[in-house]
């Protein structure tokens, strides 16, 4: 089971996904049949806006594949929070190389996340 905010996230790219393989109106049984198909090799990345050079980038902190993603989809913002502490976070959905969506979060709290080390998205 997904979570329904995250559903909300990943169904228009289910839906493109049927039509570019010319399905021209997707069923929700077809919809949910993409889903079973992209789901384990989904990944959520999560990284954190942190100062730098007089602007801001991100941070990547944790790259979660779809069989790790359960708590974090129950309750993304404490779990954020639990994990890396407050501050303005991004979570960034892919199917393999593919982008999917984004969504931001902003828990409230100290940021640990500094002394965290950053994910390395090259490996």
């Amino acid at each position: 089971m997904i979570a329904a905010w995250c559903w909300d996230l990943v169904e228009p790219y289910l839906k493109r996904n049927l039509v570019n393989r010319g399905v021209a109106h997707p069923t929700r049984r077809e919809i949910l049949a993409e889903f079973v198909r992209v789901w384990p090799e989904l990944t959520a990345t999560i990284g954190v806006q942190e100062p730098w050079a007089g602007t801001i980038r991100f941070k990547w902190l944790v790259r979660l594949s779809s069989g790790e993603m359960d708590p974090f989809l129950e309750d993304p913002t404490g779990w954020i929070g639990t994990q890396y502490g407050g501050g303005k976070f991004k979570m960034n959905l892919h199917h393999g190389m593919h982008f999917v969506n984004t969504r931001n979060f902003k828990p409230e709290g100290d940021p640990r996340w500094s002394d965290a080390p950053a994910l390395d998205l090259d490996a």
